[in-house]
């Protein structure tokens, strides 16, 4: 039997239904079933995959091979048995939820062959709003280096390996990984590679979230969480010598990873884990966590970071709270540039530079951010009807814009917007036209959400307009043409202000006639 060309390995564990469209997805690739080997390892599936597997091991007995054993706890060891089994000159690994563009490995063989590529990624898209970073994926490249490109952030093992690297270098999953076991092999078969291609031409892999959010990905508990940081870490430095080149890896790690670990659900823990969690974050921090690394981080990141590192729990969890609220904290403005009171602003037993906290793109946005206090009915100088919209800002800073700097819309509509000082902050009184408002509207009606745009400091931000309680103003009957429409300023269950705009049909008019006045009735 001639050496197949590719090798995919899939190892599976409970993926019904999705593993069947991931095998149609394999049999069917343009590269051909006599260039194609497929090792698949069933891990002690209990929902019918195995039996999945037996029926395209039958169909396809040249192509397909099945593989069973008792389960591992993870895709490390079914990949590592697959591995030993593997023949073709190149290895690619699936995940058994995930499927292929049927002309992928076609595509990837033919530019390992045509580069001499050790490694190729493939364009991956997520599906089912499955997140996958798209960076690396921006162009077609022959060559991209491991420690000067966005491949760090691309590091699961869903991409085309030349065998011999694997098995030269004897790289194999680490099976004391419950999750994240990818990671390690392929950083350093991108580490031991001479030569690592992306092709950006075509959707080559798609990644499923399962509808039941049961990928291992999604479904790993915070301790494993953790424990996945720590090795990842651990791994890297163990790896590659102090440097930028270690610190170009583990930027991705503590961004991702590690500070991942200090979102808002870290408040849900109890005390003692908590003191924990941060007694093993501050130690890989302590260790690994370099004055280079933290320049590069996005500002959020990087403070949470550094707090996890110089800073006690009760701080940390102070920030923690702090970054999950939408509005900034309290903000001190000098010479035109924001800074937020985040923890550890001005501490001299922290010293953290303030550019660490300066929020001045973000003004604009917070600018944005309004109340709505008021919505009545009125009258413009002209005497024509108009909806009056008033609403609160905490910022006393918004009164010193241009007129036209606020805006604010109703849909397509845009009112005429005045702000003035007023109440803790500014406030802002909008006047919308009714036959402004009428001037398009769809035949069935339409509900439309009012928005604030700021143009400031060298940004434009936008947000609803909301309100913290519930405000109304009564129906408006009002005519446009022929044509007559009920117009209800009001709010929907995000809070969000509305306008909703029904036309008054003859049916309507005589429905609401019977709901007056019923059949029999006095």
């Amino acid at each position: 039997m001639s050496q197949p060309d590719v090798t995919v390995v899939v190892a599976v564990y409970n993926t019904m239904p999705y593993l069947t469209t991931c095998l149609d997805s394999l049999v069917g690739q343009t590269i051909g079933l006599n260039r194609l080997e497929v090792v698949a390892v069933d891990d002690g599936s209990t929902d019918g995959s195995g039996a999945e597997l037996d029926r395209y091991a039958k169909r396809y007995p040249g192509t397909v091979r099945v593989l069973s054993q008792p389960n591992s706890g993870g895709p490390a060891a079914p990949s590592n048995r697959a591995l030993d089994e593997a023949r073709g000159r190149y290895v690619f690994f699936i995940g058994s939820d995930d499927y292929l563009g049927l002309q992928a490995l076609e595509r990837l063989v033919a530019a390992a062959d045509r580069w001499d590529s050790d490694v190729v990624l493939g364009r991956m898209i997520g599906t089912n709003k499955r997140y996958v970073h798209q960076a690396i994926y921006a162009s077609t490249e022959e060559r991209v280096d491991l420690f000067d490109s966005a491949l760090p952030w691309s590091l699961s093992n869903t991409k085309l390996f030349r065998r011999d690297l694997i098995e030269r270098h004897r790289l194999r999953f680490r099976t004391d990984m419950p999750m994240g076991s990818d990671q390690p092999f392929t950083l350093e078969a991108c580490f031991r590679a001479k030569k690592i291609s992306v092709l950006a031409d075509y959707e080559y892999y798609y990644a499923v979230k399962r509808d039941n959010a049961q990928n291992i990905t999604y479904s790993s508990r915070f301790e494993e969480r953790l424990r996945c940081a720590e090795e990842l870490v651990g791994f890297v430095a163990n790896l590659i010598e102090p440097g930028p080149r270690r610190d170009a890896i583990l930027l991705r790690h503590f961004s991702w990873e590690v500070a991942k670990l200090l979102r808002p659900e870290f408040l849900d823990l109890g005390a003692n884990a908590q003191q924990q969690v941060h007694d093993r974050i501050r130690k890989l921090a302590e260790a690994y966590l370099t004055d280079a690394i933290l320049t590069r981080m996005v500002p959020d990141r990087r403070l949470r970071l550094a707090l996890a590192r110089d800073a006690d729990l009760d701080q940390l969890r102070e920030l923690i709270g702090q970054q999950a609220e939408k509005a900034l904290p309290e903000v001190s403005i000098e010479g035109g540039r924001w800074y937020a009171h985040y923890v550890g602003f001005r501490d001299p037993s922290i010293g953290y530079p303030d550019e660490w906290y300066e929020v001045t793109d973000q003004a604009a946005e917070e600018l944005a951010r309004l109340t709505a206090t008021g919505l009545a009915w009125g009258r413009d100088a002209a005497g024509a009807r108009v909806l009056v919209v008033t609403a609160q800002s905490r910022w006393a800073e918004l009164a010193e814009l241009p007129a036209e700097a606020v805006r604010v819309s109703v849909g397509e509509s845009v009112g005429v917007t005045t702000v003035a000082p007023g109440g803790p902050g500014t406030v802002v009184r909008t006047d919308f036209a009714v036959d402004r408002l009428l001037a398009v509207v769809a035949a069935g009606g339409e509900i439309r959400a009012m928005r604030v745009e700021v143009a400031a400091l060298g940004g434009v931000g936008s947000a609803p307009l909301r309100v913290d309680r519930r405000i109304v103003a009564s129906r408006l009957l009002a005519r446009r043409g022929v044509r007559f429409y009920l117009i209800t300023p009001t709010n929907n269950h995000k809070s969000q202000v509305i306008v909703a705009i029904t036309p008054v049909t003859a049916r309507r008019f005589l429905a609401r006639l019977r709901r007056i006045w019923p059949s029999g009735g006095k």
